[in-house]
């Protein structure tokens, strides 16, 4: 378990995080969500011990993460969102270069996910495009088969396709003992894949809920007229979907640009809400 107690973080005079509390369970795929900025990449280096809290701790499996323990480093990776790539190297040899570090790791898996995701992990990555290295390294990080991985916005550079096999493959991937963090802005290319919903912004944590929690205590509406005490409304074909707070109209489906736009827009009531 990750377990982020009374978490502060600035860098220099620019305060990221103000005591913030979060745990992360094993056997879920967690959506970390924000705008650009607001401190996603900043929690997940925290997370993987590249960073020291200015306050409060970060622990994963009660091992201190800034410590660096081998025991913690092996069972842990973080994927940047970009990756300096040595013009020479192909995936094949990247993944070879960690393989030694992490006990768990597969090459097996790293040929079927590469498979899967249609790609040439032979190739050096220079003769890739970015969409190409992308998944070269989706697939690396995967079958290095840590009990944590961090992905930082991992869907930018992949085409509709590529999201929609990167989202089937890491479904079927996750198990009991594995935590995956997704950190994103592009919280369309997420939708039914996270679970838990963290929604982060203005050094602070907005939402930490369950899907199941967000669609007890929001309603979404597709299809009616603008309401005037909806949370949220956007046009829609058809219509409009409003957010709502649930009032006893029941379970709905969860919209997740719906949700992410409510949560900012009314950020102290969604707190008060979800308390």
């Amino acid at each position: 378990m990750i377990d982020i107690k009374n978490f502060s973080f600035s860098y220099t005079k620019t305060q990221v995080f103000d005591n913030i509390n979060l745990q992360f369970q094993k056997g879920a795929i967690y959506g970390l969500l924000g705008e650009n900025g607001v401190g996603k990449t900043t929690l997940l280096k925290a997370i993987s011990g590249l960073l020291k809290p200015t306050a409060g701790s970060c622990t994963v499996d009660e091992q201190v993460s800034f410590d660096r323990q081998p025991e913690f480093l092996q069972n842990i990776f973080l994927l940047p969102d970009e990756v300096p790539l040595p013009d020479s190297a192909t995936p094949e040899k990247f993944f070879n270069d960690l393989a030694p570090f992490y006990p768990k790791q597969s090459g097996e898996m790293l040929q079927h996910l590469a498979g899967e995701l249609k790609v040439d992990i032979s190739r050096k990555f220079k003769e890739m495009s970015f969409g190409q290295q992308k998944k070269s390294l989706l697939a690396c990080a995967m079958a290095l088969n840590t009990d944590y991985l961090l992905l930082d916005e991992p869907t930018n550079g992949l085409d509709i396709p590529s999201k929609a096999d990167f989202r089937r493959i890491l479904s079927e991937k996750v198990g009991e003992e594995q935590t995956i963090i997704i950190s994103t802005h592009q919280v369309k290319d997420v939708e039914n894949l996270i679970d838990p919903i963290i929604i982060i912004s203005n050094n602070s944590v907005l939402l930490d809920a369950s899907v199941e929690k967000i669609t007890d205590k929001l309603y979404f509406e597709y299809g009616g007229q603008q309401r005037p005490d909806a949370l949220y409304s956007e046009m829609m074909p058809g219509g409009y979907l409003n957010v709502l707070v649930n009032n006893g109209m029941g379970e709905s489906q969860l919209n997740i640009e719906g949700l992410f736009n409510a949560v900012l827009r009314n950020s102290a009531m969604i707190k008060n809400l979800f308390e």
